[in-house]
């Protein structure tokens, strides 16, 4: 499984990687990826863990941004609906999608301890809810699947 988020890893890469490949995206989308959407979207993947919305506003804030919810909100709505971010349920949080070279739809786990999470893409589990959801003759239109338990520092 390529689970990211508990290995460490060339951070300064990543963060370089993953901003050139949304802008890529972006520009063949004809996509705006204005300057607070850019900056919200950096703030994920510098902190390499989910946060609140609030929380990006408070760096946002301490920056000169835009004080006003929305205007997290808004960026948040945008990196999600593109796929760039994900939203964790279980923490009413986002974070940066850790695979944006594949469009998927993720399992998290989440750790109980330091709230750390890794992501992995769902193929298995997804074809197992899809035989379930045949079985009993239902239509899944959206499914999250988040676990938690402890990453390897936690539970070493």
């Amino acid at each position: 499984m390529d689970a990211i988020g508990f290995d460490t890893h060339d951070h300064k890469s990543c963060i370089q990687s993953s901003l050139t490949l949304v802008e890529q995206r972006c520009k063949e989308k004809g996509l705006q990826f204005t300057p607070i959407r850019r900056r919200v979207f950096e703030i994920l993947l510098e902190k390499h863990r989910a946060l609140g919305a609030y929380d990006i506003l408070e760096v946002l804030r301490s920056e000169g941004h835009g004080a006003q919810p929305p205007v997290a909100y808004r960026a948040l709505d945008f990196l999600t609906t593109n796929g760039f971010a994900h939203r964790v349920e279980r923490l009413n949080a986002f974070i940066a999608c850790a695979h944006l070279d594949d469009a998927h739809a993720p399992v998290f786990m989440i750790c109980r301890s330091c709230d750390a999470i890794a992501e992995a893409p769902r193929k298995a589990a997804q074809s197992q809810l899809d035989a379930a959801a045949q079985q009993a003759g239902f239509i899944i239109e959206r499914a999250v699947i988040e676990a938690e338990g402890l990453c390897p520092k936690c539970h070493g």
